[in-house]
């Protein structure tokens, strides 16, 4: 039995400063900064998560800052241009004047018969709010200590859109191996979504003349697909095997088991558990307040912590622990 169709799990980016990226998506987004750990591959970089009350699969953006040793990335083909998330129909005007009143530049416009709010964050990287009724139907449970008001937090993820140099090698992959379907096209963009539809099912393509884009900060790493389990994932490693493409081994990431496939157009995809979550290591009212380590690395925190840049977290003033 083939596994069912992946909604979106998580979004992974490169930032620069980490202060000025916790105070974005805290601060001005309103989400909560639920897990500040480290790069599992490269453990002298942060890696922070933000999501909702509880860092819910399909809520959380995620990012590995580079700061000023890092270099510039290079938007392409290959590359995710922006991440969509869902907020409520009635909450577009309170988004357009709070990101206006945040110095953010708001490119305002209508996609498949939805408000969408377009923006880039402090590194460059692409953003949108996207009204839509689908949002009184996410999983996003509110944060209290947001400084954005319940009724218009941002309820997880809406959509991702990819930029590839031609539709037909990712739509394949999309389609033939992720079971995606082809839901309609507006304005050169073509839209992908799950059968069961929902919260964090879409996935648009739109093709760019640009060059294959160089990763670095300002750039997309990777997009996550969420897979119910283990046993789940292991098929889609099978799956992955079968239309010949090149999957990892399952790797423990602690909050998640993944594996990663580089798909024809350049993007790379995980496929990420549910569980265990957050909360494995923190109690859901201490989330993001220590750095927390794997169990494997441990015994190295010393060592890591001694080459981690300075960073105590949001301030108060921006809802941060």
């Amino acid at each position: 039995m083939a596994p069912t169709t992946p909604g979106l799990h998580h979004v992974t980016a490169i930032a620069g400063d980490p202060r000025a990226n916790a105070e974005f998506y805290v601060g001005a987004l309103g989400l909560r900064f639920v897990k500040r750990t480290v790069n599992h591959d490269d453990t002298g970089t942060y890696h922070f998560y933000f999501g909702d009350e509880q860092g819910t699969p399909g809520t959380n953006i995620t990012f590995f800052p580079w700061t000023d040793r890092g270099h510039s990335g290079q938007f392409g083909a290959g590359q995710t241009r922006d991440t969509a998330y869902l907020i409520r129909s009635d909450s577009v005007d309170y988004w357009a004047d709070r990101l206006a009143s945040q110095g953010v530049a708001v490119d305002r416009s209508e996609r498949f018969g939805e408000t969408v709010l377009g923006f880039d964050d402090p590194d460059g990287i692409g953003l949108e709010l996207v009204g839509s009724e689908a949002a009184r139907e996410a999983d996003a449970k509110p944060w209290a200590d947001s400084p954005v008001p319940a009724d218009h937090q941002l309820r997880g993820f809406h959509s991702v859109t990819l930029a590839v140099d031609a539709f037909e090698p990712t739509a394949e992959v999309l389609t033939d191996v992720l079971g995606y379907e082809l839901e309609g096209e507006d304005d050169g963009r073509r839209r992908y979504r799950t059968p069961d539809g929902g919260p964090g099912s879409a996935v648009d393509l739109v093709e760019t003349d640009a060059d294959r884009g160089h990763m670095g900060v300002g750039t997309v790493h990777h997009v996550a697909f969420e897979a119910a389990d283990v046993h789940e994932q292991e098929r889609w490693r099978g799956v992955f095997r079968d239309h010949r493409l090149d999957v990892t081994e399952v790797i423990d990431r602690k909050y998640f088991q993944s594996i990663y496939s580089r798909e024809p157009g350049g993007v790379l995809f995980e496929i990420a558990t549910t569980g265990p979550g957050f909360t494995v290591d923190e109690d859901v009212d201490e989330l993001g307040s220590t750095l927390t380590l794997p169990e494997w690395l441990e015994d190295e925190r010393e060592r890591i912590e001694a080459q981690l840049p300075e960073f105590e977290g949001p301030t108060a003033e921006t809802g941060g622990n």
